[in-house]
């Protein structure tokens, strides 16, 4: 029966069955999120663990059907190796491997040559959940930990039914968020509340999310039709003027990113409405409801920078790799390997293709050339006083454009995949992009040396 109902509704919206199931499944979230609340807030934390258990099994299976077994492997063999390993930088390793190796073989064996919504989609996301989870147990063991180690260490191993509510919690199973098994704990011991002892007063945070979300979908399906991938592969495109490609490329890129957008922020209202998006008191008095964040979007829609996107889009993953890649690797003395090493993971974990490899390395140059011209800007009086002037508004106008573009060039690879396909499309415009950085990376210390002042030219200085 749920079967030519989910058809017809999939026709009528004009979308992929898989994304009609996936956005059901996040839209049920809500529900069961306020069923927790009104009737299991006070329940023993056994009870909530099966809860969550059961709720995100019934999601997997209504997504993914018997699938849903890969999610169940890998969290047994995570709970033995804790067990049988111990507090041990070799249970670290043997979860990172283990965990990496698994999800690399979904990929491969159900690659094809375009974006499905498959099980390997949220098992990327639990892959994250249970390698930070090794990690956190073996921080429980270690001194002189951070502060942001402190917060999410382990003193003991979690029982398995405790490991399975955390991985299936309906709220981040599908699509996200990250969040540690502590953030979990707390929640299930009624600790994420701004009334001590009485379930959270979220509804209006997470009604506000839910309509931000709701809007960026609405976005999204309007606009996404007129600029769909495939469109780049075509006669048409490639016959088209030079300035419409580029165009092209910027808009496709904004009204694409909405898919993201809507799923994470939408996911993130059930998550408030849960609890588990309470983050405490701010500087200003008002109880925060972000702790499960993945998109500012008035910061993603308003930054005219690389970094600023970055700083607001799919903020709980970037924090995980940051945490557990880039700072893990400060024994090595060198933020650059750091950070090229946190990329390459980065681009390796969302899957075998060559445009994420594409996709990340243009993410570090462009980064790196962004940095090197806000030191220019702030070491140069000239142009200090340019961007203070009553002509900031036209620079941030072409700032911006050039943001976009520069996003949805980088973005191309990583949606169409494969070595053949974005190749093509950077021959129809010319390797425009990579020109204008490989040119800007070139001019760069000529423009620092007219344009700063001695005294103001040393590496720390462009640093």
């Amino acid at each position: 029966m749920a079967a030519p109902l989910l058809e017809k509704l999939s026709d009528s919206l004009g979308s992929p069955e898989p994304a009609v199931r996936l956005m059901l499944s996040i839209l049920i979230c809500y529900p069961c999120a306020l069923f927790y609340r009104r009737f299991l807030f006070y329940q023993p934390p056994t009870l909530l663990h099966l809860f969550h258990t059961l709720f995100g099994l019934a999601l997997a299976a209504f997504n993914f059907g018997t699938q849903l077994s890969h999610s169940a492997v890998c969290i047994l063999v995570e709970f033995l190796m804790l067990r049988l390993m111990g507090r041990t930088i070799t249970t670290v390793l043997s979860s990172f491997f283990f965990q990496m190796i698994y999800l690399l073989a979904g990929y491969y064996f159900t690659a094809t040559e375009e974006y499905d919504i498959k099980w390997t989609m949220p098992h990327c996301v639990l892959t994250l959940k249970l390698i930070g989870l090794a990690w956190d147990y073996y921080d429980g063991g270690q001194e002189n930990l951070s502060a942001e180690q402190k917060n999410s260490a382990l003193s003991s191993v979690p029982s398995l039914l405790e490991m399975f509510g955390f991985s299936y919690f309906y709220g981040g199973f599908l699509v996200g968020p990250q969040f540690t098994l502590r953030s979990y704990q707390r929640l299930v011991a009624g600790e994420l509340t701004d009334c001590p002892g009485q379930p959270p007063n979220s509804d209006i945070p997470a009604l506000k999310r839910f309509a931000l979300g709701f809007l960026c979908l609405a976005i999204y399906t309007i606009f996404s039709p007129y600029y769909p991938d495939s469109y780049y592969l075509t006669d048409e495109f490639e016959a088209q003027p030079f300035w419409y490609r580029c165009i092209f490329i910027l808009l496709w890129a904004k009204f694409n990113l909405y898919k993201y957008v809507s799923c994470w922020v939408i996911a993130e209202g059930a998550c408030v409405l849960a609890g588990l998006g309470y983050n405490g008191v701010g500087e200003n008095g008002h109880h925060r409801w972000n702790a499960c964040a993945n998109m500012k979007v008035s910061l993603f829609e308003t930054t005219p920078l690389f970094q600023g996107t970055i700083a607001s889009f799919n903020i709980n993953t970037n924090a995980w790799a940051a945490r557990h890649v880039f700072k893990r690797l400060k024994f090595v003395g060198n933020k650059t390997v750091s950070h090229v090493t946190t990329l390459l993971f980065l681009a390796i974990w969302h899957g075998l293709h060559s445009g994420y490899l594409m996709c990340f390395s243009m993410e570090f140059f462009i980064v790196i050339l962004e940095r090197q011209a806000q030191a220019l800007v702030r070491d140069s009086p000239a142009l200090t006083r340019l961007a203070n002037s009553a002509l900031y508004p036209l620079i941030y106008v072409v700032q911006q454009f050039m943001h976009w573009f520069l996003m949805g060039y980088s973005l191309m690879p990583f949606c169409l995949f494969s070595y053949d396909k974005w190749l093509k499309v950077y021959l129809s415009i010319y390797f425009c992009g990579h020109i204008c950085l490989i040119i800007t990376f070139l001019i760069m210390p000529y423009l620092r040396k007219a344009l700063v002042p001695k005294k103001d030219r040393s590496p720390k200085k462009q640093e």
